[in-house]
């Protein structure tokens, strides 16, 4: 049977990007469906047409719909939903709200009930063979210590509504185990491609490189507080390699997956690490991060410096994400997580040549 694709999130930059390495590693074999929201169909046009042009498909493989998770059925065309219903055999649910300054409210309708829909949507799938959900690992909240795949615990609290939001619909992907063969994903903190350096928006990691270019005309920059968490960082083809093969194999279903770095650095080496390949320097002292978050409580000072208060809570928490699962299921796949070490001059780089640029960095409230 010719396998049907079907992709939320689209034209976002993970969904673009494991939209080609599902086409790779399947040589174009079926079609791609892409949920889009009708306001974004003019962009998600622009990359259908990109990714045609790219792979030599014909026009026919590659539809847009038009729809919105946060409605009942997707707010898909019913004549559009039967013909979906025969030929959707993997869907790919990555559509959500990212941002760690998101409010509750938003989150929940999105993040929560948006993939509620999408479950309910992809039971109505007669030849479904996957389904793969991207969750966060950090929907382990603020509980601390090793943190295994097979855990899904609710935390004594969360450092934001993101992980909260990611939290509650990760219990709604759990329960549908039993009805459907899915894949859970939980990737770490996202960066740029590990070669390349290509990202579409500099937040998590990238607010780092934004704190230590705003400051780069003062004499010595400090660290961060002492900078002794580790900080899981994981660029984003190693994300989309992984996810692909395991969306695909037999063993990946029915399981979930960190894909993290098993060998992640704390945060005064990235710092370090950061500020060498873009000043050519080393930090000297150190901030009281207490100090740090407390300036940015000011709107004028986080918008200068590029950096929500809020990824500040990850520099202090000490949670530890355990991957053997992963690691294990692609053993025999030649994927592995690239060292950070190994990425960092692309990483850079990209960011220098596109730090001035608005539609990269993101809008600090």
């Amino acid at each position: 049977m010719e396998y049907g694709y079907f992709f939320t999130g689209f034209p976002g930059f993970i969904s673009n990007q494991l939209i080609r390495e599902v086409l790779r590693k399947n040589e174009c074999n079926g079609k791609v469906h892409v949920l889009v929201l009708p306001n974004m169909f003019d962009q998600a046009n622009t990359e259908r047409a990109a990714i045609i042009q790219e792979f030599n498909l014909s026009e026919s493989q590659f539809e847009i719909i038009k729809g919105d998770i946060t409605a009942s059925g997707l707010a898909i065309d019913q004549e559009i939903q039967a013909q979906l219903e025969s030929e959707v055999t993997h869907v790919f649910h990555l559509a959500a709200i990212y941002d760690l300054a998101v409010p509750k409210d938003i989150a929940y309708r999105v993040n929560v009930e948006g993939t509620r829909n999408v479950n309910d949507w992809s039971k109505s799938l007669k030849n479904i063979q996957r389904y793969t959900y991207f969750s966060t690992a950090f929907v382990a909240g603020k509980r601390e210590g090793i943190l295994y795949e097979n855990e899904l615990i609710k935390p004594p609290g969360f450092k934001n509504f993101y992980e909260e939001t990611k939290y509650e619909a990760e219990v709604l992907v759990e329960a549908l185990k039993s009805e459907v063969p899915v894949t859970i994903i939980r990737p770490g903190i996202v960066k740029g491609h590990s070669r390349t350096g290509e990202t579409i928006k500099f937040d998590g990691p990238y607010f780092i490189m934004n704190f230590i270019d705003r400051l780069s005309f003062m004499p010595f920059l400090p660290k961060l507080g002492k900078g002794e968490s580790v900080v899981n960082l994981v660029p984003v083809d190693y994300i989309i390699e992984a996810t692909t093969y395991l969306s695909f194999v037999d063993k990946g279903a029915g399981k979930t997956y960190h894909l993290t770095d098993p060998k992640p650095y704390k945060v005064s080496e990235l710092y370090a690490m950061m500020m060498y390949e873009l000043m050519k320097k080393q930090p000297k002292g150190a901030v009281p991060l207490a100090l740090a978050k407390g300036g940015l409580n000011f709107k004028v000072l986080r918008r200068y410096l590029g950096v929500e208060k809020e990824a500040l809570d990850y520099f202090t928490w000490k949670g530890s994400f355990d991957s053997s699962q992963a690691q294990e299921d692609l053993k025999d796949s030649g994927i592995r997580c690239p060292d950070f070490k190994e990425g960092i001059a692309a990483m850079a780089a990209f960011y220098q040549e596109n730090k001035h640029k608005r539609q990269f960095q993101i809008n600090i409230s």
